[in-house]
């Protein structure tokens, strides 16, 4: 599979449960901007059967390097992001909650939902966007997650699938980061103001923001319930001093970044 198939499978999923992103993206287009993708996130667990070496394997099969690492003390997660040789190809970001700094009550229940998932699922590239490959969990399975984590909670909730878009704002003529988050707040959409509305600066060469996640009605096994989704990000960079654009992330604004799936 192309990466061109790979991203545009993973939109349709995404932009499906998230209509703001689809709403935005057309709101640039009215400005007769061209609306490049910067970077995706996933989300998984620091589990062999579905870690970060096991996702990424699928886009170092596309050819990807991996290159940075990170890592999030509060929120308990490690990360690796990934760039392709073609520069115009989108960067990859994939975190992993580790399991093992958490309740044994909170591991046994992501034991059992990784358990689910049937023999040989994750050795194909459409793991990326297969969504819950375990019978859905009730809403107060999601509730006990959520006290100890957003992260799990919303994983087990979501499954596989984008967590985030990113819109490059180096690529929109019409915008900086800064007027663009006016122009979104004037239509209407709400920001992730955790760590204020731009997170990093000129100086760390990125500055990033982000909508708040959509909410969207999920039918959980015992009930429906309204808990957030997806969100869509913006991100500006910065040359570094040898002249290239800086390709990485910048761990203090991404552990911002993730709040803005918090209920």
């Amino acid at each position: 599979m192309t990466i061109e198939r790979v991203f545009d499978k993973l939109w349709k999923q995404y932009s499906s449960i998230n209509e703001q992103a689809s709403k935005i993206h057309s709101f640039l287009k009215s400005f007769d901007e061209e609306v490049v993708n910067d970077h995706i996130a996933l989300r998984t667990f620091n589990h062999p059967k579905v870690n970060i070496d096991v996702i990424g394997q699928y886009f170092i099969d596309l050819g990807y390097e991996a290159k940075g690492t990170y890592h999030f003390e509060e929120k308990k997660l490690a990360a690796t992001h990934f760039e392709h040789p073609h520069k115009d190809v989108p960067l990859v970001f994939i975190s992993e909650l580790i399991l093992e700094e958490f309740s044994d009550t909170l591991q046994a229940t992501v034991s059992e939902l990784l358990e689910a998932i049937p023999q040989g699922v994750q050795e194909k590239v459409d793991f990326l966007w297969s969504g819950i490959n375990w019978p859905m969990i009730s809403h107060t399975t999601y509730e006990n997650l959520l006290k100890e984590s957003e992260y799990a909670a919303w994983l087990a909730a979501f499954g596989y699938r984008a967590n985030h878009f990113t819109v490059l704002v180096n690529k929109l003529k019409s915008f900086d980061i800064r007027s663009l988050n006016d122009s979104l707040l004037a239509n209407g959409w709400q920001l992730n103001t955790s760590g204020g509305p731009i997170k990093g600066s000129p100086e760390v060469y990125l500055e990033q923001s982000s909508t708040l996640a959509a909410s969207t009605l999920l039918k959980f096994s015992d009930k429906e319930l309204l808990i957030p989704c997806c969100y869509y990000e913006f991100a500006q960079r910065y040359e570094m001093p040898d002249g290239n654009l800086y390709q990485g992330f910048v761990s203090s604004s991404a552990d911002k970044i993730f709040e803005s799936t918090n209920s």
